[in-house]
């Protein structure tokens, strides 16, 4: 009897509140190491820059002291650390001068491991630059979505709000439902659809933005089949995108709502204020995801 392969661990993406879960995947390709060290945490960064560093240094303190004859001015005979610091000393370029290579193997070795420590240097260096420099968004969402009359028209709503001080211009919203079906009773699918919004975008997004969608005649929940749909297996996913001011780069944030998410006959509370002496305008964080349920 074969005993089947063992199946490797699924890789996990997070989605919003979902998590995809991708068997068979390939895990690790050297086409994708960038990717691969952009994306990792930087506790899991730093440790396997730390760790490179160090085996390297022993590598080639070990291949010093591979050479039987003394090959290091000024070092102990056979003396594994100082081996080590001569490696930590040459790949970081120091030059201290107490200790030198004397040999030309050993003399090979400084010109290969001085190579190998500029290349590694600038590498580390553009790879943490590159991550640092890489531009986010501190966009909040609400927690919840409500459906309330808008203009004698029920509107699904949720909001958005700039939690930094820089401006976000150009800011723009889209909203697409997914949807599943199984039109023949055998292949599910899921489908994608845009919700048309009142405004899909601002010129300046500096306070919050209520997101509305109205549930009318075009809207695929219309109707008591949108309502069904609404309690279904469906989610609703939120892509917006803008132009920070301060490091003049675009961001994107995402959320996603499903359907537990969406709470009918209910209302934000306000949050922006706006003072009738001096004319400013204010935003309460606090009760940014309140809400009531409609008089």
């Amino acid at each position: 009897m074969s005993i089947p392969p063992t199946r490797r661990p699924p890789r996990i993406m997070q989605l919003g509140p979902t998590r995809i879960l991708r068997y068979g995947a390939t895990q690790f390709t050297w086409a994708n190491l960038y990717h691969w060290l952009f994306t990792m945490s930087w506790p899991t960064l730093l440790g396997g820059i730390s760790f490179t560093y160090i085996a390297l240094n022993l590598l080639f303190a070990i291949a010093y002291l591979a050479e039987r004859a003394p090959n290091i001015e000024n070092a102990r005979p056979g003396s594994f650390w100082d081996a080590f610091f001569f490696s930590v000393q040459t790949m970081a370029t120091i030059g201290y001068g107490a200790m030198y290579p004397i040999t030309p193997y050993a003399n090979a070795l400084v010109v290969l491991e001085v190579f190998i420590g500029l290349v590694g240097v600038a590498m580390a260096t553009g790879l943490m630059f590159a991550r640092f420099s890489q531009p986010t968004a501190q966009i909040l969402f609400s927690r919840v979505a409500v459906i309330c009359p808008y203009e004698g028209v029920p509107t699904l709503m949720f909001r958005a709000a700039n939690q930094r001080s820089s401006l976000i211009v150009e800011a723009q919203v889209k909203v697409n439902v997914v949807l599943p079906e199984n039109p023949d009773g055998t292949l599910r699918i899921r489908r994608v659809r845009a919700l048309k919004l009142m405004r899909s975008d601002s010129p300046v997004f500096a306070l919050s933005w209520m997101v509305m969608h109205p549930l009318d005649a075009d809207s695929p929940f219309y109707g008591s089949e949108g309502e069904a749909l609404l309690n279904s297996d469906m989610q609703i996913v939120v892509s917006m995108t803008g132009l920070d001011t301060t490091v003049s780069q675009t961001i994107h944030a995402r959320h996603i709502y499903l359907a537990p998410d969406i709470l009918p006959e209910r209302r934000f509370v306000d949050v922006v204020t706006i003072d009738p002496q001096t004319g400013d305008r204010s935003i309460d964080y606090d009760d940014f995801h309140r809400i009531l349920p409609l008089a």
